[in-house]
């Protein structure tokens, strides 16, 4: 016997977003558009420029995102040495992106990756992507994470949400004997 509302039946097929649905063809046509660029410039340059392109872009990244990383951790525990809490990351998670996209293969990606190391620009796209993300906040539905699951319930086709409780009754517990730490 089950208490509580009754879930009402989907009546449709939720809307996807338009992220869901274009991601996709956004990937493709980058793809598309990287493949015929190195073609093109291995056609006026030649196969083994492009191939030291590449290679370039690939070191270039890693030796960027290793330098950002040393940044962050370093950043990381002399807050936590001042007995402060870490600043808001102070732009390495963009730069670590940017020496991603450096790593990608493809001279689009390099392009968009070197970009991302300039101050100016990685500041725009920092304001930009925060106020898409107060925008989208702003935009949810209130609640807590126990009513996003609830939700997430209520919304499956088979799922018939039962409320009530867990109750664990935990005696006592015999006490294991573990070995000394140190030997």
């Amino acid at each position: 016997m089950t208490t509580g509302p009754a879930t009402a039946p989907p009546t449709a097929r939720p809307r996807r977003s338009t992220l869901r649905r274009y991601l996709p063809l956004g990937l493709a046509v980058w793809l598309v558009l990287e493949i015929w660029l190195l073609t093109l410039v291995a056609g006026a340059a030649g196969g083994p420029t492009v191939f030291l392109l590449l290679v370039a872009g690939a070191v270039a990244g890693s030796v960027v995102i290793k330098r950002a990383g040393r940044r962050a951790f370093r950043n990381l525990s002399e807050a936590l040495r001042d007995g402060g809490s870490p600043e808001r990351g102070g732009g390495n998670g963009l730069v670590m992106l940017g020496g991603l996209l450096l790593m990608i293969p493809g001279l689009i990606s390099d392009a968009a990756g070197l970009l991302l190391l300039l101050p100016p620009v990685r500041k725009a796209v920092s304001r930009l992507t925060e106020s898409a993300l107060e925008r989208g906040l702003r935009r949810a539905t209130p609640g807590g994470l126990g009513d996003a699951f609830q939700q997430v319930r209520i919304h499956r086709p088979d799922g018939k949400v039962v409320q009530g409780e867990v109750i664990r009754d935990r005696g006592p517990q015999p006490q294991a004997q573990r070995p000394p730490l140190t030997r």
